[in-house]
C-alpha cells in the first residue's frame, strides 16, 4: 500500500505566480480530469476515485497550431484517490483545449496500480 508519508510528489515550498496559474488551470480542468478517471476506473472499482488539484503534475504543455495559436495541448500526471486519500494508481492524461472553451481528452495512459488496504478491498470489482 502506498501511504501519503512515502509518496514522493514535488511539493512547492512557497507561492508563486506560476503556481497560482497552475492552480487556476487545475480548477478549470478538474471536472474533465475526474470524468476521465471515473471512466477508466469504473471497470475496476465500485467507488469512483477522485483527483484533487494538488495531486496533479503538469508534464508538458504546447501550442498545437503555432505561436499565439489558441489550440493547446496539456499532459498531466494524476494520482486518483479513494476515501481518506488512499492512492489507487497513477495515470497520464493529455487534453486538447481550444476556444469555447472546449476540452477534449486525447490520450489516457494508466501508469501504475496500487493495492488497496484490506479495509478497502470491498470496492475492488471481481475479475
Amino acid at each position: 500500500m502506498q501511504s501519503f508519508a512515502t509518496y514522493s510528489r514535488r511539493s512547492p515550498l512557497e507561492d508563486s505566480q506560476e503556481l497560482r496559474f497552475q492552480d487556476m488551470l487545475m480548477h478549470f480542468l478538474n471536472p474533465y480530469i475526474n470524468e476521465a478517471v471515473r471512466d477508466y476506473y469504473q471497470r475496476l472499482l465500485l467507488e469512483p476515485p477522485l483527483v484533487y488539484p494538488y495531486y496533479v503534475d503538469v508534464v508538458e504543455s504546447r501550442r498545437v497550431n503555432g505561436f499565439r495559436g489558441f489550440i493547446l495541448s496539456i499532459t498531466l500526471d494524476v494520482t486518483p484517490v479513494v476515501g481518506p486519500h488512499i492512492y489507487v494508481g497513477e495515470d497520464r492524461l493529455t487534453f486538447e483545449v481550444s476556444s469555447g472553451p472546449e476540452v477534449k481528452l486525447i490520450n489516457y495512459t494508466h501508469l501504475k496500480t496500487y493495492d488497496l488496504p484490506l479495509n478497502w478491498q470491498h470496492i475492488v470489482k471481481e475479475r
